[in-house]
């Protein structure tokens, strides 16, 4: 009997799964494989969240390979020790994996291919990050010309389906199940993000479309109070569905929708090609793990005041939005991509606290944390990106509450000492009068802490450390 591995690394699914296919194509038994790698234990951006929610996946993946005679097996140990010793006990005579394109990846995988036979497959991005270039050969920087090229490419074939047996010896030893540190705060496992996203993606031909479906995406989706994103994004970042299969839903869900929602769908998939943007510009400009993009915006004079970077994370800076969205962060491990704007350009360009300090917490926190676009979106709002917002361009969180929040419903659900204040006022509290604070029971700086900087003064600060960099 032949045998192959399936090393799983960001594929925890079964259906339009590249590299589970091609193990099931070249062997009569397959060994899903998870190896537990220190190298992530180790990591100043673990998270309890996203590995509650890594862990839940795991479990789903086993019981769904136990229907079809599979199990998963899980390891521990550096992976190229753990999948020679592997090969050793079990004959296997190829490893089958999922391409990854971050830095400790691809070096990890070029170490396992200079000594085992490791297969990689596409799956992670819907177009290989090699094949996106300009005619010159080099890569886009931009994201507009990349979105136009991505759109030009001929969407890959159909999802692929479930295989039909995946056959595991009983006899390889394996360790139990991790368990989650935490209660996962999404709901784990391919079959949860398959719903998610029919539920998000079906056409709603007769019947006015529920809120969060992608008919009303494009004018609800700044809307932070309202269900109107898919939040699939946890389930992309562990390939419990597939690129591919979103944006297949996507184009779908544009070809059925009436001309009135396609705005929708046509919206929601640029988001996707956004997730292979960023994805490209890590795999061809790995530096920007480390730094930024445009390296002499390293050199930005940031005052990186710990005791403001404290009150940041806490949710405790004073304007409301900036605090419900850090709430709702740590409570939950998800933000609103609206709101994960607003907080950091509130972190670099209020604080001017280096933006690498948020990028480093955001993984710290999000169950979504993915190295790629959790860096781009950082390094966008910061201005020192590639297709960056000009360094100029400063987010008002009074203003971003009145136009995204306009009757407070995010700021009461995640700031709950707030929940009496009229719609007037909840956006900028600190301007009430002193006789409005007391008719209502509410003191500044006893319920709710006064703004830890003035934004007139921010501003020029902020300009003033740029243009010296620009100027130099």
């Amino acid at each position: 009997m032949s045998t192959a591995v399936w090393w799983i690394r960001r594929d925890l699914r079964l259906s339009d799964n590249q590299a589970l296919t091609a193990a099931c194509r070249a062997a009569d038994q397959v060994i899903p494989l998870f190896i537990l790698d220190p190298f992530f234990a180790r990591s100043p951006y673990v998270a309890d969240k996203r590995l509650a929610f890594l862990y839940g996946g795991l479990a789903e993946l086993d019981a769904a390979l136990r229907q079809r005679d599979g199990r998963l097996i899980i390891r521990l140990g550096e992976p190229t020790a753990v999948l020679t010793r592997l090969l050793a006990e079990t004959n296997a005579h190829a490893i089958f994996a999922e391409a990854d394109y971050s830095a400790y990846a691809r070096w990890r995988d070029t170490a396992v291919a200079h000594t085992l036979p490791l297969h990689l497959t596409d799956g992670l991005t819907v177009h290989h990050p090699a094949t996106l270039v300009k005619q010159n050969g080099t890569p886009y920087t931009v994201f507009t010309p990349f979105k136009k090229n991505w759109l030009a490419q001929p969407l890959a074939a159909r999802p692929l389906p479930i295989p039909t047996h995946i056959n595991t010896s009983p006899d390889i030893a394996s360790l139990p199940l991790p368990t989650p540190p935490i209660t996962p705060t999404f709901p784990p496992g391919e079959t949860a993000a398959r719903h998610r996203l029919t539920t998000f993606t079906s056409p709603y031909p007769f019947t006015p479309p529920p809120a969060h479906s992608i008919s009303h995406y494009a004018a609800q989706r700044d809307q932070l109070a309202e269900p109107a994103t898919s939040q699939l994004s946890p389930y992309l970042r562990f390939g419990m569905i597939s690129a591919r299969q979103a944006a297949w839903a996507a184009q779908d869900a544009l070809t059925a929708a009436p001309h009135a929602a396609a705005k929708g769908a046509e919206t929601w998939l640029s988001q996707l090609i956004w997730r292979d943007f960023y994805m490209v510009i890590l795999y061809h400009f790995p530096h920007v793990a480390r730094g930024s993009f445009r390296p002499a915006y390293d050199a930005i004079p940031w005052r990186n005041d710990p005791a403001e970077f404290a009150a940041w994370q806490a949710g405790q800076t004073g304007y409301p939005v900036v605090d419900a969205a850090m709430r709702q962060l740590t409570q939950t491990g998800w933000m609103h991509n609206r709101a994960r704007m607003i907080v950091a350009s509130f972190l670099v360009k209020d604080l001017l606290i280096d933006w690498r300090w948020g990028e480093r917490y955001f993984m710290q926190q999000l169950v979504d944390g993915d190295p790629a676009n959790n860096n781009g979106g950082w390094q966008w709002t910061a201005g020192t990106g590639t297709d960056a917002a000009p360094y100029f361009r400063i987010f008002n969180p009074v203003s971003q509450s009145q136009k995204f929040d306009r009757h407070g419903r995010y700021l009461r659900t995640w700031l709950p000492e707030l929940a009496n204040l009229p719609d007037a006022t909840i956006h900028a509290p600190w301007l009430m009068p002193p006789l409005e604070q007391q008719r209502l029971g509410f003191m500044i700086g006893r319920d709710y802490p006064a703004p830890i900087v003035d934004r007139t003064q921010t501003r020029p600060r902020t300009l003033a450390a740029y243009q010296h960099i620009r100027q130099t």
